[in-house]
């Protein structure tokens, strides 16, 4: 199977006509179309400096690339469905029912709401130092145990997305979860993904994009930010 940019850009193509701005910021890439639809997707301390006649035609073997077009499709499908409401994720899913939860990326805020709630959690992030990670020489062996994976949205720039999915058991149920979070529907043909927790932003949003532009990340943006999500139906 396809990993997502490749299947997303064969089936839709990038037109790049309709983008008004790129802005490449120390943690985040903006995509700005003309219509004021705004997309998103973190750069994990990569180096991006892309314009559009660049990703004309993208090279999908290139980070860069990947990240601009990671944050275009968010730009061009997170704004087509309909959301009945913002919430965050542990308020959506009751997490107590499920005996081994593991998480793909460091969400330090949705970690203290498992801690304060006494839900165990096996976290995994190569980026990162924190005392609550597990060495990532473990990650396949605990993802083959899991009963729930939150998996980080960057997965899909990265291209580890398909071999940690492909990682689950049969009955596991997968959240993928964060800003870079591309909401198509499409994104439920692949291996046991249930829910799609994303963001959108108020169109022509420029507080958002002068806070990437200075280098911020999702804390310095999320008050510009709602929490949305798709569900497998």
């Amino acid at each position: 199977m396809q990993e997502p940019l490749e299947y997303l850009f064969e089936k839709y193509g990038i037109e790049i006509q309709n983008i008004k701005n790129i802005i490449c910021g120390e943690k985040y890439v903006a995509v700005m179309l003309k219509n004021g639809n705004i997309g998103v997707c973190a750069t994990l301390d990569n180096y991006v400096n892309i314009n559009s006649y660049d990703i004309k035609y993208p090279d999908l073997k290139n980070l860069q690339h990947r990240i601009v077009l990671n944050a275009y499709f968010n730009a061009a499908f997170n704004y087509n469905n309909k959301y009945d409401t913002t919430i965050d994720i542990f308020d959506k899913i009751d997490f107590k029912k499920y005996n081994k939860i593991v998480m793909i990326g460091f969400f330090q805020s949705l970690v203290k709401k498992f801690d304060n709630e006494r839900i165990d959690l096996t976290i995994f992030d190569k980026t990162v130092q924190d005392d609550k990670l597990t060495d990532m020489s473990d990650q396949f062996t605990e993802i083959a145990k899991a009963d729930a994976l939150i998996l980080s949205s960057t997965s899909v720039f990265n291209n580890t997305f398909l071999d940690l999915i492909n990682a689950t058991k049969d009955n596991c149920d997968i959240y993928t979860l964060g800003p870079s979070t591309i909401l198509n529907k499409e994104m439920f043909q692949y291996r046991n993904i249930k829910f799609l927790f994303g963001s959108i932003f108020e169109p022509n949003d420029v507080n958002t994009l002068k806070i990437i532009q200075q280098g911020g990340g999702t804390k310095q943006f999320l008050p510009f930010m709602d929490k949305v999500f798709l569900n497998y139906e």
